[in-house]
């Protein structure tokens, strides 16, 4: 597997379910402030909107960190990051595995950009709401479906240390617990120590 990955941005969630997998991968770092290195015809075949992460696995390419994790986690079961089809916990793993991209993530832009709260109108409701359906949804813990980590905890554990390092992250035990476990994860300082690289 290649992974196309430039520090501090969404490639971060990758590198982690990437080590959270254990198995080999190349990292390929690409500059995606830089024009000319966003051009290289690689990288755009992997990511044709220019962006990372992008992960090519045989004649598999994905560009979203969201559809990244949830691919891992199918194409490598033998991982237990995924909750096969059948299972009842099968759709809260779906919810939550779609959640960082598709709430948390437009309330973050909601906060940074001052704009006014419109739930009914916003798809994703609010950045208070989002805030308080993500605690909600970890209180009975440790991880978002209870006892087992899983992909969707790579996407929801990264979102909330963001949020920290941010300092968007409103003062929520339950939240900054979570985004403690996570950061004790071996896997996952394995993948902040290839950022600080």
């Amino acid at each position: 597997m290649k992974l196309y990955w430039c520090p501090r941005t969404r490639a971060f969630r990758a590198a982690w379910m990437l080590e959270e997998l254990g198995r080999p991968y190349e990292r390929v770092p690409i500059d995606v402030r830089d024009e000319a290195a966003r051009a290289d015809p690689a990288f755009r075949a992997a990511s044709p909107m220019g962006k990372v992460p992008a992960l090519v696995d045989g004649a598999v390419k994905l560009w979203d960190s969201g559809a990244i994790c949830l691919y891992l986690a199918e194409a490598y079961p033998q991982a237990g990051l995924g909750v096969a089809i059948g299972d009842p916990a099968r759709a809260a793993f779906l919810q939550w595995t779609l959640y960082t991209n598709a709430v948390i993530e437009p309330a973050m832009g909601e906060k940074f950009g001052g704009r006014p709260v419109n739930t009914l109108q916003n798809g994703y409701g609010s950045f208070d709401l989002m805030i308080a359906t993500l605690a909600a949804g970890v209180t009975p813990g440790p991880w978002i479906l209870g006892a087992r980590f899983t992909a969707p905890d790579v996407l929801l554990g990264s979102a909330v240390h963001f949020m920290e390092l941010f300092k968007i992250l409103p003062d929520n035990a339950t939240l900054r617990a979570y985004a403690e476990r996570c950061r004790a994860r071996p896997a996952f300082q394995r993948a902040a120590a290839l950022e600080g690289a």
